[in-house]
């Protein structure tokens, strides 16, 4: 369950979900602006008035939807190192990182990200998201001074979300644990040559 709706009423959440569900489904087929109310609630089996006891715009749904994907892209980053007190590459298995678990799971999301027009301020805010979680949880690990902390988050944040788009633009045909290892051997590999 999402975090927005954990604690919520569970006739709530059904029709929030179906809601939610509708509009990823109608973006597939045709543009944000493109959908109206009408769409959303006919998709969602719903009546405009639960959608408006919910929403006041079709934005507010896809703004909750990214909302609980950034959140899950946050946990998912942070799933390898969360409960270690010294965090050593070295030490990192594939089956630790989750992100392309993550990935797999709103594959729909992403699909829309990189190949939609309604939500390509996404890909941008996914990326700061990235870059500032390195910068909060391993600026510490950078350890030659002539490396721009901001500019190796950066680095780091486009490589990861490059690597999503290769792999989502590739119609996931690899698994999150293969894509797992390629990120992780070419993490290993970096740190060798420096």
């Amino acid at each position: 369950m999402s975090n927005t709706m954990s604690g919520i009423d569970r006739r709530i959440v059904k029709s929030k979900m179906a809601l939610r569900e509708a509009l990823i489904s109608l973006m597939q087929q045709k543009d944000l602006k493109d959908i109206s109310i009408k769409d959303i609630v006919q998709t969602a089996d719903l009546n405009r008035g639960t959608f408006y006891k919910h929403y006041q715009y079709k934005e507010d749904i896809l703004s909750e939807i990214m909302d609980d994907v950034i959140a899950d892209l946050i946990a998912s980053y942070r799933e390898p190192y969360k409960d270690i007190d010294q965090f050593k590459v070295s030490e990192l298995t594939s089956s630790a990182i989750k992100i392309f678990d993550h990935v797999s799971k709103y594959a729909n999301i992403y699909t829309l990200i990189i190949h939609s027009n309604a939500l390509s301020g996404y890909e941008d805010r996914i990326c700061h998201v990235l870059k500032e979680l390195f910068l909060q949880d391993f600026s510490d690990y950078i350890f030659n001074p002539k490396i721009n902390k901001e500019l190796h988050a950066s680095y780091q944040a486009y490589a990861i979300v490059g690597l999503i788009i290769e792999w989502v633009n590739g119609g996931l045909k690899y698994s999150p644990m293969y894509m797992a290892e390629q990120l992780l051997e070419i993490v290993k590999s970096n740190r060798q040559r420096v």
